[in-house]
C-alpha cells in the first residue's frame, strides 16, 4: 500500500469514526468535497497544508493519517510536501498529557510557508540542523541557525522560511490531549 492509499483510509478512518460525512469535513477543513473524496481513495497526492487542515478539522495529529515511522535510513526517504517544507515523520511519542510527532524536515531555499492554525494549545520547536531558518509567529518570527532553536504557538498561523540556502532540522509538534474539540463544537 503507497502512502497516498494509506493516508487515503487512514482519513476515511478518522472521519467515519467522527461521524462526519465528506461535505462536512470539507466544510470544517475548507478542503474541497472532491479533494477530499479522491484523497480518500488514493487518487491524489496529499499536500502537507492540505493535511494539516484536514487533521485539525478532525483534531488529530498530523501523524494520525500518516505511515507509522520506518526506523532506519528508510525513515529519512519520502515524506509529504507543502509549498515550502518537506517534512518526514520519524516518531510519534503519546503520554496522559500529550501526543508530539517528531519529523526530519527540509525548508527549500529561498521559499516561504504559511501554516494554518492547528488544534488549540499546539506547540511547535525547531532544531535547525544546517541553515537559518525563520519561522513562528507571522509577525514576530524567530531566526535560529545550525545547533539552534526555536519555539512557537502553532494554534495561530505560522511561518517556515529560509532565505539564505536550505535548512535542515527536526521538527517537534506538541498537541495536548485535551485540545480535541467535541464534534459539535467543530
Amino acid at each position: 500500500m503507497g502512502l497516498n492509499d494509506e493516508v487515503g483510509r487512514r482519513l476515511k478512518q478518522l472521519r467515519q469514526a467522527d461521524g462526519l460525512s465528506l461535505s462536512e469535513l470539507a466544510r470544517r477543513s475548507g478542503v474541497g468535497k472532491g479533494t477530499l473524496s479522491e484523497l480518500e481513495t488514493g487518487r491524489r497526492n496529499p499536500t502537507l497544508e492540505t493535511l494539516y487542515a484536514l487533521t485539525t478539522a478532525l483534531g488529530r495529529p498530523l501523524s494520525a493519517v500518516l505511515d507509522d515511522p520506518a526506523p532506519g535510513p528508510a525513515a529519512r526517504a519520502g515524506g509529504v510536501s507543502g509549498s515550502a517544507v518537506t517534512a518526514v515523520l520519524l516518531e510519534r511519542y503519546e503520554d496522559a498529557d500529550a501526543a508530539t510527532d517528531v519529523f526530519r524536515i527540509t525548508i527549500a531555499e529561498g521559499a516561504t510557508q504559511e501554516s494554518a492554525s492547528h488544534v488549540p494549545h499546539t506547540t511547535e520547536s525547531l532544531m535547525v540542523l544546517s541553515g537559518t531558518a525563520v519561522v513562528g509567529l507571522p509577525d514576530a518570527p524567530q531566526t535560529a541557525g545550525p545547533g539552534g532553536h526555536a519555539h512557537w504557538p502553532a494554534d495561530a498561523p505560522h511561518v517556515y522560511r529560509a532565505p539564505h540556502g536550505e535548512v535542515q532540522g527536526v521538527l517537534f509538534v506538541r498537541y495536548p490531549k485535551d485540545a480535541r474539540q467535541p464534534k459539535d463544537a467543530r
